[in-house]
Parts: C-alpha cells; sequence; structure tokens
C-alpha cells in the first residue's frame, strides 16, 4: 500500500518531543482496516516515507484514532523544515504481507 498526502509539520510533547506529521482521516482509515497484519506491536506500523526526495524508515503511531508520522531530524533538517511547514509525504508501509 502506497500513499501520497500533504500535511503539517507539528510537535507533539510526549514522554519524547518530536516533530510529526498526521495522515489525513481518509488515508489513516485505509491504514486502520490492515493494521493488525503489519503492526508489530502496541499500535506501531513500520513504514517507509519521503519528503521532498529525502526518504527514510520509521513507524507510524496511533494517536486519536488516527495515526502520526514521525518526521526524523535529519530529514528536518537537511530540508530546512520548521513547525507549521506543510509537506508532501510519499508513505509505503513495510510488511512482507503486504508487500
Amino acid at each position: 500500500m502506497r500513499f501520497r498526502f500533504q500535511g503539517e509539520l507539528i510537535h507533539w510533547r510526549g514522554p519524547s518531543p518530536f516533530h510529526f506529521v498526521a495522515l489525513p482521516p481518509a488515508e489513516a482509515a485505509e491504514i486502520a482496516s490492515v493494521a493488525r497484519l503489519v503492526t508489530y506491536g502496541w499500535g506501531a506500523i513500520p513504514v517507509e516515507a519521503s519528503i521532498a526526495g529525502v526518504e527514510f524508515t520509521t513507524s507510524l503511531f496511533p494517536r486519536a484514532g488516527g495515526y502520526l508520522l514521525p518526521v526524523k531530524d535529519r530529514v528536518r533538517l537537511v530540508l530546512g523544515l520548521e513547525l507549521g511547514d506543510v509537506v508532501r509525504v510519499e508513505l509505503g508501509l513495510r510488511s512482507a504481507v503486504l508487500g
């Protein structure tokens, strides 16, 4: 499964502060429909992502009925991204089950 969407870079102060992009509701619902097949625990879902051509791997975190995509500092810093920037994301689920 592959997705393309835009979202705002946000800061969420959890146990450790991170930068995220919230998935739009339609994409989150589609991922939720296969979540039990691809999660490795705690609802986290491994993904490969790209923002402005910078590729990275991470895991989606379930949050408030949707998912948050963590944006690694190395990605954010190399692209000069700041809170509130709207980014275009390409995302693929990493699972042997889904290919």
